[in-house]
């Protein structure tokens, strides 16, 4: 029978743990041997899945990162493949110490403080791109403003306007019929938070003139018509009060043209780090993203909370069974309690609509190795480093901390970005295994693969390669190290591999709460 070095073929992340990750393919039978133990592969165990190294009796649980992924379902005997058929999801006590971790890092000393080339806006935020928004109140005005964005897709745009990065159409399925309370003024938090965001020079606002969120009122409640020195004056229209589609467009169009011709007249300038606020999102993980790219990401998040910037994380159903972790790195318990306030809703919101948090992981996570929530959970954690946490916020709630926060948003990647780059953030890192197409206007989102054979196949959208870690290539620190410095380069112009293929304009997907009636 075969044998090979334990080592080569598996990773156990803790002494304790129950499980191993495979680094490779494990055929059945093959024998691993290692100073502490030896270890028969009673299954097949692909790339990125888990075997046992220890016996499990049926309802224990199973650990692996030294936490609680879960509880056997029957016993698990060393040697076998341990996913789905075996490992369940169930609820455990989880202990809240609130604060107990809070380490503040040291700040990085002037000397070595880094700065990016970026534009800096009257409000004193700088801004890492430079677009013209045509953003639709409603989804009835939707087509309006892709036909002004349209009229500016040409190839003498960037000839003439070599500073502004495009004219975006923000659209979507919603803004009328939504419920009083909660689900409107979230909306409207959405909307406002993209007019007013760093990465936006100026905007045209379009609606149809009857529907439930009117311009008027989003204009009165947020003060959008309020415009400080240095400011373009935002154009607001209704296509029922100009005269119909055509009129609309023609009008907006004119406006759009004044302000691209003012946003041209701009410069990048040295900006300090600190001003940075980052996007943390995951989009496919995999059993790989706890080992390569997710703590490589926390590497790149520390360095830039260190130099005074801010990191987000999100995704409140992907910190479920992780959540006593980080409220442990809360900096007081007021923060922490508040985190797991958000879990609690997410509890009700889930048990309301017959569903359950376990549904996600999806069939692509499952794929690649990922068994439980928990599990997912405890590898989405590690995109926050070991940064205190500072604050929590509300969905599409402005970011004014800085340091590592976390903002409440589903787990659905257009709805989690969506909130994250309303609350502020101007650059965004994506960790994914499965694969992700996704892009971000208007602000860049760098994709991260957990692993080697992603990043080979999906050259094309692939920024970063932190499979090199699984690889035993390179190191975490090493791949957190060209995150964060990639971070810098796209904050200073350079375009990602979404940017490089147009995407970005459809993934603009405000977060619907309650019924549309």
């Amino acid at each position: 029978m075969r044998q090979a070095r334990f080592n080569d073929y598996c990773l156990r992340l803790r002494e304790d743990d129950d499980v191993a990750v495979a680094r490779r393919r494990i055929p059945r039978g093959l024998r691993l041997r290692s100073d502490a133990f030896r270890l028969t592969a009673l299954d097949r165990i692909e790339q990125g899945h888990k075997i046992a190294v220890s016996a499990v009796g049926r309802g224990a649980p199973v650990r692996k990162y030294g936490q609680v992924i879960g509880f056997a379902s029957r016993i698990i005997h060393p040697g076998q493949h341990v996913h789905t058929h075996n490992l369940r999801m169930r609820d455990f006590g989880r202990h809240y110490d609130y604060a107990a971790d809070a380490r503040r890092p040291s700040p990085v000393p002037p000397a070595r403080t880094r700065s990016f080339m970026g534009y800096l806006r009257p409000d004193g935020r700088a801004a890492t791109r430079n677009y013209i928004a045509v953003i639709s109140s409603v989804n009835c005005s939707a087509s309006a403003a892709q036909c002004v964005r349209d009229r500016f897709r040409t190839p003498e745009f960037a000839r003439d306007f070599p500073q502004v990065d495009g004219v975006i159409a923000l659209t979507h399925k919603t803004g009328c019929c939504i419920q009083p309370g909660q689900p409107h003024e979230l909306f409207e938090r959405v909307l406002t938070g993209f007019a007013r965001h760093p990465n936006i020079f100026g905007y045209v606002m379009i609606g149809l003139g009857c529907e439930g969120a009117q311009i008027g009122r989003i204009r009165a409640t947020h003060r959008l018509h309020h415009v400080r020195d240095g400011q373009p004056a935002p154009t607001f229209l209704n296509i029922q009060e100009v005269g119909g589609l055509s009129s609309a467009v023609d009008a907006a169009t004119k406006q759009v043209h004044r302000l691209v011709r003012q946003a041209n007249r701009l410069r990048r300038s040295e900006q300090p780090l600190g001003k940075l606020v980052l996007a943390m999102n995951c989009g496919g993980s995999d059993g790989h993203s706890r080992i390569t790219a997710n703590p490589a990401l926390g590497v790149a998040s520390d360095q830039l909370v260190r130099h005074g910037g801010t990191s987000v994380l999100a995704e409140t159903p992907e910190m479920y069974g992780a959540e006593h972790l980080l409220a442990r790195r809360a900096v007081s318990h007021a923060v922490g309690r508040k985190l797991v306030r958000l879990i609690r809703w997410w509890e009700n919101h889930v048990r309301l609509h017959k569903a359950k948090i376990d549904y996600n992981p999806t069939p692509g996570n499952k794929a690649g190795g990922l068994t439980t929530i928990y599990e997912k959970s405890l590898g989405a954690l590690a995109k926050g480093g070991q940064s205190p946490l500072v604050a929590v916020y509300e969905y599409a709630q402005r970011i004014g901390h800085r340091g590592l926060v976390f903002m409440d948003t589903p787990g659905f990647d257009p709805v989690s970005m969506t909130g994250l780059v309303a609350g502020g953030c101007t650059i965004g890192c994506f960790t994914t295994g499965r694969g992700s197409v996704y892009g971000c206007k208007p602000s860049p989102c760098i994709k991260i693969a957990t692993n080697t054979a992603l990043y080979q196949r999906m050259g094309d959208d692939m920024d970063i390669n932190a499979g090199t870690i699984m690889d035993q290539h390179e190191t975490v620190e090493q791949v957190g190290g060209r995150i964060f410095e990639r971070i810098i380069a796209v904050a200073s112009g350079q375009k990602t591999k979404s940017e490089q293929q147009g995407v970005g304009d459809e993934e603009f997907a405000p977060w619907m709460l309650g019924p549309t009636l």
